[in-house]
């Protein structure tokens, strides 16, 4: 009889070859896997606190008219992602908002959104956050809104087959890297109906300038930062683009942002006015990154 040992280096080569074989067959939003979401208690998440109270998140997670899925899908590769969303039969389908997190490469994520995703539902709406690919175990580099576009993008095809979503009343939410990536959707024309962004940076190049920690991941991030430095800052920054911000959009941003300046929103929003363009602003006073002390505030005005 094989050991386990054995028996573990003849199957993962079947299993590679297997996943290979799905994403040569479909690597556009097609599902592949779908699971419960499994939570840790309050005490044992870090950061938990400027995201939730105790309460906020024992109710999100506790309420039993919504469910909460892990979903795997194809975008060049297995990127992950979470659904929240109003559970039971329903002939009507629920308006969906794509959220699209912060930071860089994160694992175990979810429990930092599920108090934010629970208010966005309680008002209507199906959410779903991908984690875009190098994040929660998936495969992948994560360029910051380059190949990693797609696992955004491709959501759409994905929500079309998970049975609770109106695609046709679609919406984007974005924090702070998450804004680069709603702001760069909306650029390449993702059918959202309006938007809304919060602690998000729109000059790439003014954000790494200000942020030396920021500055030396760039190489990281992009090893080819040296060659294509140039196009690497301008393809996403919407600052040199808002002429193609063609749908309403709410920019949000704490006063005491000591993460990305609220310049970085402002000055934006001084395009977008010079342009004419539908939008909206609200600078929170005093308030931080993620806008810790507003936090109901803000996703009540992203809904509005």
């Amino acid at each position: 009889m094989a050991t386990s040992e054995s028996y573990a280096l003849k199957i993962v080569p079947v299993l590679a070859l297997s996943c290979a074989m799905v994403l040569a067959a479909a690597s556009d939003g097609t599902l592949i896997d779908r699971s419960a979401c499994v939570f840790p208690a309050y005490d044992k998440v870090p950061r938990i606190e400027s995201y939730a109270s105790k309460m906020e998140y024992e109710t999100a997670i506790g309420d039993e008219r919504f469910a909460c899925q892990k979903l795997k899908y194809s975008s060049d590769g297995l990127p992950g992602a979470y659904a929240y969303y109003r559970s039971g039969a329903t002939d009507r389908k629920q308006p969906m908002i794509v959220f699209n997190r912060g930071d860089y490469v994160v694992n175990n994520q979810l429990p930092l959104l599920i108090a934010m995703m629970h208010r966005l539902a309680s008002e209507g709406f199906a959410v779903i956050a991908p984690m875009y690919r190098g994040s929660e175990a998936a495969p992948g580099h994560d360029e910051v809104g380059g190949a990693d576009l797609a696992d955004l993008k491709n959501v759409l095809p994905l929500a079309k087959n998970l049975g609770f979503a109106d695609v046709d009343n679609l919406f984007l939410y974005g924090e702070s890297r998450g804004g680069v990536m709603t702001f760069l959707a909306i650029r390449d024309g993702f059918p959202a109906r309006a938007a809304a962004t919060f602690g998000g940076f729109t000059d790439l190049a003014a954000y790494l300038q200000a942020d030396p920690r920021a500055n030396q991941l760039a190489h990281s991030i992009w090893p080819d930062y040296d060659d294509r430095q140039g196009q690497i800052l301008a393809s996403r920054s919407a600052i040199q683009w808002p002429e193609r911000i063609n749908i309403p959009l709410l920019l949000m941003h704490g006063g005491e942002d000591r993460q990305v300046s609220p310049a970085q929103t402002l000055n934006l929003a001084s395009r977008l006015e010079v342009l004419k363009k539908k939008y909206g602003l609200h600078i929170f006073a005093g308030d931080n990154h993620i806008l810790s002390t507003n936090r109901v505030e803000r996703d009540r005005r992203a809904v509005l």
